[in-house]
């Protein structure tokens, strides 16, 4: 699969209200340190990018990980011809046509029509390289520079400087260094330094055809950014371009998708490109080519590995189980990073851009250091991930941003009370980072620890009202908060209701069925999850939220897929031996929900997450609990998929037949033996192999033992 069959636009059509992905059409390397994309309405905030937009205002180099979040170190580049009215970006941007245009991972290409003028950006790593084809005269190049910044002419082939704008970052000074070397020479008397804030900088190249510019950039130091420039100075374009589609042929070949259905195939890839976008690399390399990154809370630069812009509420449910299976390599090396994080903080991240923001519930990095403790990928740092993992389980932050909140009250009431905000939330997550840190622990054979942690992940039961089938908020004298209305989002609940927000027990949904009163009772549940209409009440936030908005634009009831809690509901009926009410709403959710368009999300893709939930769901298998080394069986999409595994071998999925018509799974067969159980285990699959689903077009409702159940406590 190369790079050029992605178009970058997918999932990129959203407005504030309702997002088909929230998406940005980024080209750079695979986890690359920086982003590119065109901007094309910089007035619009951190939706500065649309795709029926008609406007070229530049190139934009950008660390947003989220509309929400906001961008940080961030600069735009635009060439122009002739002379501007005003040194603005309005005044030097060009109409342009979006159905003309490159956007793929690799490269950037598109042609401003006021000038007649094609420009081709080409990442790499810490830079990259621009080239402008001008055909008027008077060629320039525009550079927009939100924030304050410092800006020297040191020649007239170079220009350097630097850039402070960030978004919620502990270091009010964090710097971005930047340095563009021009192939054609800058037409100036002299060197010139200059400083100011909120400005646009133009610089003059006279009648020239071509430019080429090459740049390099730094979180750490001006030197340092040149230092990167001058590793690749005496690339080409070309070496640009080889060098980017290499990294992205190396993920994206991965996987073999082969299917009747193209536009699906399509659809897998735009995900699977969507998975190696974050974490972002915040590290680079010194003149010794050590390893070094520039710590925001010491202001200082620091030894090591370093990764940013992820949201582990998020990411953990998908995208690092997926790289537990194809890009182990990575995945270890993002754990030393984020042990950084936490050797320089004092607790392990949760939301970092660039570094901790504190938001969301939970402390979920626990089920990412969890899922790679029971599958062996870098047991020398599980001893001090325990420690500050149990550190982030007892001792609470003065700062809100660090480790749980109530974390005392939880301690002492087995519950967050309801006078915190999404009490419910952060009880259910908090059970199940304590069993996390119980797997964790067992790897390390401290068992008084695991079996103190194991026992603690029961507390969601401190929360379940059996008369109403729901977790619910609870005061501190141990009554239920009230009055009690089920499709109230807000307030007690993260981005859902009590519907949404009331099956987080990933790691015991044995324990959950039996307090619902047993499989059947928690069969009608679900039926009833998904078969009433998708109505909600905003009382809790006083107005509708997006994903409030997004839930009801299908109809899937509260199976509101466009939101990373419902990720897991289809796979619930496994639980209670009933995998064939989920398959045919697996394959309808997957057919329905996504394809390879601007609006190919049903909601906030986040980071790799959605996109991940679609690349394992349509391979047949989903990580329902990240830390049990198990993933439960679904619904496989595809003729055939060839997944290239980390371990050097190669699985095998084969479906048949495999037409609209059918929807459910007839039988399995691993390795040319019937595989009664309803989930794969991490240790089978990674071993390589093949597995054969035979599909039918009516369910064949089987019992099933105990031991072929999915993993409960």
């Amino acid at each position: 699969m190369k790079p050029t069959f992605i178009d970058t636009r997918h999932g990129t059509d959203n407005q504030h209200s309702f997002s088909n992905g929230n998406c940005l059409p980024y080209t750079g390397v695979p986890f690359g340190m920086n982003y590119f994309a065109p901007q094309t309405n910089g007035d619009n905030g951190s939706w500065w990018f649309n795709p029926r937009d008609r406007v070229f205002q530049g190139f934009r180099l950008t660390h947003q990980p989220s509309p929400w979040m906001g961008d940080f170190s961030y600069l735009v580049m635009l060439p122009f011809n002739g002379k501007l009215k005003e040194s603005t970006v309005f005044h030097a941007q060009s109409s342009y046509r979006p159905d003309e245009s490159v956007f793929n991972p690799s490269y950037l290409e598109l042609t401003a029509q006021r000038y007649q003028l094609t420009t081709r950006l080409i990442p790499s790593m810490y830079g990259g390289v621009l080239t402008a084809s001008y055909t008027q005269a008077d060629a320039g190049l525009l550079l927009s520079l939100p924030g304050k910044y410092h800006l020297t002419i040191e020649d007239a082939h170079t220009v350097s400087g630097s850039i402070i704008n960030s978004a919620g970052c502990k270091d009010n000074h964090f710097s971005f260094y930047f340095t563009l070397h021009f192939d054609q020479a800058l037409t100036f008397e002299k060197p010139v330094e200059q400083k100011g804030e909120n400005e646009c900088i133009t610089f003059s190249f006279g009648n020239i055809g071509e430019q080429v510019v090459q740049f390099g950039t730094s979180f750490i130091s001006l030197e340092q950014a040149k230092l990167n420039l001058s590793r690749e100075a005496h690339w080409q374009p070309a070496d640009y371009l080889a060098n980017s589609e290499k990294q992205w042929s190396h993920y994206l070949n991965k996987i073999e998708i082969q299917d009747k259905n193209q536009q699906r195939r399509s659809t897998f890839y735009h995900n699977l490109y969507r998975a190696f976008l974050f974490p972002q690399t915040f590290y680079e390399k010194d003149a010794h080519n050590k390893i070094i990154h520039y710590d925001t809370l010491a202001k200082e630069v620091k030894p090591g590995f370093l990764y940013t812009n992820n949201g582990f509420w998020d990411t953990y449910k998908t995208v690092y189980p997926l790289y537990s299976l194809i890009a182990q390599e990575k995945y270890a090396e993002m754990l030393e990073g984020f042990l950084n994080s936490y050797r320089e903080s004092g607790y392990l991240p949760k939301w970092l851009s660039p570094d901790e923001r504190g938001l969301m519930p939970g402390t979920l990095i626990d089920a990412v250091v969890a899922d790679a403790a029971v599958k062996n990928i870098r047991p020398d740092l599980m001893p001090e991930f325990l420690e500050a993992m149990i550190k982030g389980a007892t001792i609470q932050s003065e700062n809100p941003n660090y480790g749980r909140q109530g974390t005392n009250d939880y301690l002492t009431y087995g519950y967050v009370p309801a006078h915190y905000h999404e009490s419910v939330n952060h009880t259910l997550d908090y059970c199940y980072s304590d069993f996390c840190i119980s797997q964790v622990a067992k790897s390390l054979e401290e068992h008084t620890i695991a079996e103190h942690y194991e026992k603690q992940a029961k507390n969601y039961l401190t929360i379940f009202d059996p008369e109403t089938g729901f977790m619910r908020a609870k005061q501190t004298d141990g009554t239920f908060k009230e009055p009690f209305n089920s499709h109230q989002w807000g307030e007690d609940y993260a981005e859902g209701s009590a519907w949404q927000s009331s099956f987080a027990v990933y790691h015991d949904f044995k324990g959950l069925i039996a307090a619902y009163g047993g499989p059947d009772e928690f069969q009608e549940t679900l039926i009833d999850l998904c078969n009433q209409a998708p109505v909600f009440n905003v009382d809790g936030y006083g107005f509708e939220i997006h994903e409030m908005s997004e839930m009801a634009a299908t109809e899937f009831g509260q199976l509101a897929i466009s939101n990373q809690p419902s990720f897991h509901f289809p796979y619930l009926f496994s639980y209670i031996g009933k995998p064939e009410f989920a398959q045919p709403l697996l394959k309808q959710l997957m057919i329905q929900e996504f394809d390879d368009s601007s609006t190919g999300f049903p909601g906030d893709e986040d980071n790799g997450s959605m996109a991940s939930w679609y690349i394992f769901s349509s391979l047949g298998f989903y990580p329902v609990c990240p830390g049990s080394g198990e993933y439960v069986i679904g619904m496989p999409l595809f003729d055939k998929a060839i997944i290239h595994l980390s371990s050097g071998e190669t699985l095998t999925i084969s479906t048949s037949p495999n037409q609209e018509q059918q929807q459910f799974v007839d039988h399995i067969r691993y390795n040319d033996s019937l595989h009664e159980e309803l989930v794969f285990t991490h240790d089978s699959l990674i071993n390589g192999g093949t597995i054969d689903f035979t599909l039918g077009t009516v369910p064949r409702p089987r019992q099933y033992k105990k031991d072929q159940l999915p993993f409960s406590i």
